[in-house]
């Protein structure tokens, strides 16, 4: 499908898991270490152009 990212993405966005919704967007899904991590992963979001709909911070304990 056309506008998703695809797999070879991952190692550009440090290792996150690169995953395709059915909605026809992509989710990036991973552990970020630290502030200064998160900041440099939108910088890179906003250097493709895409739009960025949601961040959510997952407790580990919960996750699935």
């Amino acid at each position: 499908m056309a506008g998703r990212l695809d797999q070879h993405w991952s190692a550009w966005f440090n290792g996150l898991t690169v995953s395709h919704e059915d909605d026809g967007s992509t989710s990036l899904t991973g552990a970020v270490a630290d502030q200064a991590e998160l900041h440099g992963l939108l910088t890179r979001i906003r250097d493709l152009g895409v739009t960025l709909i949601s961040v959510t911070v997952v407790d580990p304990a919960q996750a699935p």
